[in-house]
């Protein structure tokens, strides 16, 4: 049968239309069940407060739970290959974190790439180390710290939280770029690595800023610069190390990601959603409370951005010769 130019349009037209309208559906429908989110740290944290703050968001907008589900060991690579293994259909997300970025490198046998398994979906939050020292020795800046080290190689000593930790990894980008010879020394945890800086067993930590900022505001500890790229609204009068280092720049990161392969529409729907819980004022005020600042971007933009982080932390990695515990 010969059919009308016009009906046959428009049948036409309909049909290339149709499978655009599951994956439409799925995204205008989803979360149709609640939806889990692995944190790779053990509850407390503040990869876990954080990630507990932007599921009661996602769950009080999008109408079903978002579950916090703690898979912490192995550095969070337990967490995170449960993620990579999950159905890449978005009722699994990861809090993803610098951790990652720098687990590539440390880690030689990981069953999965993290820049290739794990697609981003949005940023959440950046943190500033800080560079500080224990007020004995006689340095106030950094100029005067590199001028010390230079003439006492050897002779300072690096306190970290443990190897492949934030203050190690901090501290050994400084070393790098500078070329100045200090000890590290690695402590079980942030909380003894402070205590051999606050009784002068070691002189200088890469700590995190939160971590660190009411020893440095009793006066038990000196700030000689933060290590973030910009001035941090905690200390706000502490210039950063890259005033003083060309390119450095360190700081902790988080994040949300998903199995790859997750539909876009799902991810572009989370983003949207994950954003504008990052401009509401009360989880401003909350991230700012634990240290933290802001850090909103696409999709597209986080992949940048955790492509360069992953190289740039395999090259201090390698420079080192750093290998976990």
């Amino acid at each position: 049968m010969k059919l009308p130019r016009r009906k046959f349009l428009y049948l036409t037209v309909g049909a290339a239309a149709l499978p655009a309208l599951p994956r439409f559906a799925g995204a205008q429908t989803y979360p149709a069940r609640p939806v889990r989110i692995i944190v790779g740290f053990t509850a407390g944290g503040s990869a876990d407060i954080i990630a507990r703050m932007i599921g009661q968001w996602l769950s009080e907008r999008l109408g079903q739970p978002f579950v916090i589900e703690n898979r912490p060991g192995a550095g969070s690579n337990i967490g995170t290959e449960a993620a990579v293994r999950a159905p890449p259909d978005g009722y699994t997300l990861l809090q993803i974190t610098s951790t990652n970025t720098w687990n590539a490198s440390l880690y030689d046998n990981l069953n999965f790439n993290f820049v290739r398994d794990i697609a981003p979906v949005a940023s959440l939050v950046r943190g500033p180390g800080v560079m500080e020292v224990n007020p004995a020795l006689p340095v106030k800046t950094v100029p005067e710290f590199i001028a010390y080290a230079k003439a006492n190689p050897g002779k300072i000593n690096m306190a970290s939280g443990g190897v492949g930790s934030p203050q190690h990894l901090y501290g050994e980008l400084f070393k790098m770029l500078t070329g100045l010879d200090i000890l590290h020394v690695a402590y079980r945890g942030t909380a003894p690595a402070l205590t051999a800086l606050l009784a002068d067993e070691a002189q200088v930590m890469f700590d995190v800023l939160s971590t660190s900022i009411e020893h440095i505001k009793a006066g038990k500890l000196r700030a000689l610069a933060v290590t973030s790229a910009t001035r941090s609204e905690l200390l706000p009068d502490i210039p950063t190390v890259g005033e003083f280092v060309p390119g450095y720049a360190a700081s902790g990161w988080q994040g949300i990601g998903a199995p790859k392969n997750a539909p876009a529409e799902i991810v572009e729907k989370l983003n949207k959603e994950i954003n504008a819980a990052l401009l509401d004022p009360a989880v401003k005020a909350r991230i700012a409370e634990l240290g933290y600042a802001v850090f909103a971007s696409s999709p597209a933009e986080l992949e940048k951005f955790v492509t360069e982080e992953t190289e740039k932390w395999r090259k201090v990695i390698r420079t080192a010769n750093i290998k976990p515990d």
